[in-house]
């Protein structure tokens, strides 16, 4: 007995040490019914198309901010190096990206400087639910702070 129940706990852990990744692949349109968006202003992209490979993932939002359209695209690696990609307005976006142990949940921490010398805070977790892109974003600034929650169904 005390065999079997070995043998099980190590195929156990082999599988939790070769678990592959969630794959957040694809274009996926904002599903605003789902969403926890802020009232007055959100930054929720309405859309947003993932490229995921091995050792990195390119995410490119689609995004209006009153009336004006505009595109942002950042490139992570994922094995928690510093990428570094345009931020707002031409400053510099420093961001870590990590898996958590499973490998199903991915963690962006990012900082942007801002024009008084602050800077700004983003964590984004990014996952997947019912079929469905979840990202759950905190903001923290000098302006205060903001958490929203956005749903994207798969196009």
């Amino acid at each position: 007995m005390k065999k079997v129940v070995f043998i099980l706990a190590a195929a156990l852990m082999a599988v939790m040490v070769n678990a592959q990744p969630v794959d957040f692949s694809g274009k996926w349109k904002l599903n605003n019914s789902k969403s926890k968006l802020n009232d007055q202003f959100s930054f929720a992209p309405g859309e947003v198309n993932i490229t995921q490979e091995l050792n990195s993932i390119n995410v490119e939002k689609h995004s209006n901010f009153q009336g004006e359209n505009f595109t942002t695209v950042d490139e992570y690696t994922l094995d928690g190096q510093e990428s570094i990609n345009e931020g707002w307005q031409g400053t510099t976006k420093k961001s870590v990206a990590n898996w958590d142990g499973n490998k199903q949940m991915l963690t962006v921490k990012s900082k942007l400087p801002m024009q008084d010398g602050a800077e700004i805070s983003i964590t984004e977790v990014y996952k997947m639910k019912d079929n469905e892109l979840v990202i759950e974003s905190n903001t923290s600034s000098s302006f205060g702070d903001a958490s929203e929650t956005m749903v994207y169904d798969k196009q």
